[in-house]
């Protein structure tokens, strides 16, 4: 039902459509979460990897060239590697959805009836009654049956898959803005201070890194940010005293 916007002669109703034309569907807003979530988790990783990794340097050489040196090398491998990693496991991802939508395309060719009932299945078990639960699948089949079959049946949009170079570059990015946290904040400040610094900025990055990831899967957010970053604060302590050792070791 519509409602009226503006009034006099100017004043026109508004419809559903028009209401909620700019809201994301359920599918699409799933999407963008997955994706937010795997960026932040990415920035998580380069945070903590890097953190490890110049504290530990830091253990073994005042020197900022090497220090610096060693973080940016650590943030372009890290990143890279993010980047190959997901780019491997997204097209198998990938794959794997062509090879099912293949596979129920030919399935709709060969056997349409057959198909149609397991759709009204799918449907009467959702809760529909027998008879709209068949009428639903009719009219989606004769609509467009390998949209409708492989939503329901596979949970896949046929014109929304998983993309291997995006999910690549969003890695490569969230890891590398994660790493510049701890890189900057060991290689600027005075050698007294490095250490003390990277800690208080690492700390500060992955409460953010955990408020947000709590807040994404509706968890408690005092227990992911105390466990994000105990697990860096591990981190840092275990990498700093093998830098230590390393460092008296070679001295």
């Amino acid at each position: 039902m519509g409602t009226t916007r503006g009034g006099g002669e100017n004043a026109r109703v508004e419809t559903e459509s028009e209401r909620h034309g700019d809201e994301p569907h359920r599918g699409d807003l799933g999407s963008r979460l997955n994706w937010l979530r795997a960026g932040v988790l990415g920035a998580n990783d380069g945070i903590i990897s890097t953190a490890g990794l110049v504290v530990g340097v830091a253990g073994a050489s005042a020197d900022r060239t090497v220090i610096l040196a060693a973080g940016i090398a650590g943030l372009v491998a890290g990143s890279l590697s993010m980047a190959g990693g997901e780019y491997v496991s997204v097209s198998t991802q990938r794959d794997t959805e062509r090879a099912a939508l293949a596979k129920e395309a030919r399935e709709l060719r060969e056997m349409p009836e057959a198909e149609e009932r397991e759709l009204a299945e799918i449907y009467h078990d959702k809760g529909l009654s027998p008879d709209l639960a068949k009428q639903v699948a009719r009219e989606l089949t004769e609509n467009d049956a390998l949209q409708a079959h492989a939503e329901a049946e596979l949970q896949i949009d046929p014109d929304n898959l998983t993309s291997p170079m995006q999910a690549a570059r969003a890695s490569f990015v969230a890891f590398a803005v994660g790493a510049v946290i701890p890189l900057a904040a060991i290689a600027l400040p005075p050698v007294g201070a490095r250490v003390w610094t990277c800690v208080v900025a690492v700390a500060l990055g992955l409460a953010l890194t955990g408020t947000v990831s709590a807040r994404l899967g509706k968890a408690p957010i005092g227990q992911a940010i105390a466990r994000n970053v105990l697990v860096g604060a591990l981190a840092m302590v275990v990498t700093y005293y093998v830098g230590v050792l390393f460092g008296v070791t070679v001295g």
